[in-house]
């Protein structure tokens, strides 16, 4: 494996009372693309920002290429993109001319303004102002200015937000290259298909702590119990069906979980179960959870967790004497 790129240990941020990220631990590799994902508040942005060198950790440590984000801003700067979000541009400077600013602060290490103006998309507004482009072409702008460095590590915060299909599908294309180029890329998103796309090693976080963390073949594949999940018509007889797999089947609307092993005979059986009953066969998943799946089973049960914790917390305070 190729050397971290981006270490956290065991980092807590905490403002005031309130502790946003605690005691949380993952790297990134060069070459390799992370993506960091969690509902909203979870704590993303707060270690995003303490990687950048905006925040000031409360306690723990964060290096990137081995650097301290805020002792050696100066030397870590040129070697880091940082996709910059609203009010991250002049609203009078049209993309062409922005990004051959940032372009000249790079010198010879910089891309070419004008090739990554085109490789983006952005050719037919390169001379119109920022404050006039579409959500997408500014996100689009706000990517260009993050690579036209060459950085070494890439932070991008919901690259593919706002943008059409085919924009999307370039904007993947470039994740891709980077990784390619051996540069390490952490992806914050709520898109989980970009994250299943393009992510080598997942990092989910939910309220301040990592809940979860692998390859998406290692968090989707399926566990004992979870079933075989299919699609098919909306009259499947699902009492019968069970009956015939030796395990309940659950579902309506035309989705549904048959609880039993997801063995290739059990399969065969359901699939043939469905043709002799003139029930159509549509989608099957056995073996492996969609990352959606997981996800939001993660998250459900770290609330669950957490609630229950905060309830015992308020129970023992009122029986204090």
């Amino acid at each position: 494996m190729n050397p971290a790129a981006v270490i956290v240990d065991d980092l807590t941020i905490s403002y005031g009372a309130r502790t946003a990220v605690n005691a949380i631990s993952w790297q990134a590799h060069l070459g390799q693309v992370l993506a960091v994902l969690g509902p909203n508040g979870a704590g993303k942005t707060s270690t995003i920002e303490t990687l950048e060198g905006y925040r000031t950790p409360t306690s723990g440590s964060v290096r990137v290429l081995g650097l301290d984000p805020q002792r050696d801003a100066r030397v870590l700067a040129p070697r880091i993109g940082v996709m910059l979000q609203r009010n991250g541009v002049y609203l009078t400077m049209p993309p062409i001319e922005v990004v051959r600013l940032f372009a000249a602060y790079y010198e010879d290490r910089a891309l070419n303004a004008d090739d990554l103006v085109e490789r983006l998309g952005l050719t037919s507004v390169a001379k119109t102002p920022w404050r006039r482009l579409s959500g997408g072409e500014q996100q689009r702008l706000s990517l260009a200015l993050a690579l036209v460095g060459r950085p070494d590590v890439v932070f991008l915060d919901e690259p593919t937000a706002m943008i059409d299909p085919a924009a999307r599908g370039v904007v993947r294309d470039i994740i891709r290259d980077l990784r390619g180029d051996g540069a390490c890329v952490v992806l914050t998103t709520h898109d989980l298909d970009d994250a299943e796309r393009l992510a080598d090693n997942i990092v989910i976080i939910d309220a301040g702590v990592v809940i979860a963390q692998g390859s998406p073949a290692e968090l989707t594949t399926a566990k004992a119990g979870d079933g075989i999940s299919f699609t098919s018509g909306l009259g499947v007889d699902t009492a019968v069906l069970g009956q015939f797999l030796g395990g309940p089947v659950n579902g309506s609307g035309g989705t549904y979980t048959a609880a039993v092993e997801p063995t290739p005979i059990n399969v065969a059986r359901l699939t043939g179960w469905l043709a002799e009953n003139d029930q159509e066969v549509g989608s099957i998943r056995a073996g492996r959870r969609s990352l959606e799946d997981v996800f939001v089973k993660l998250t459900e049960t770290a609330r669950q967790q957490a609630a229950v914790v905060s309830a015992q917390t308020r129970r023992s305070r009122r029986q204090r004497p």
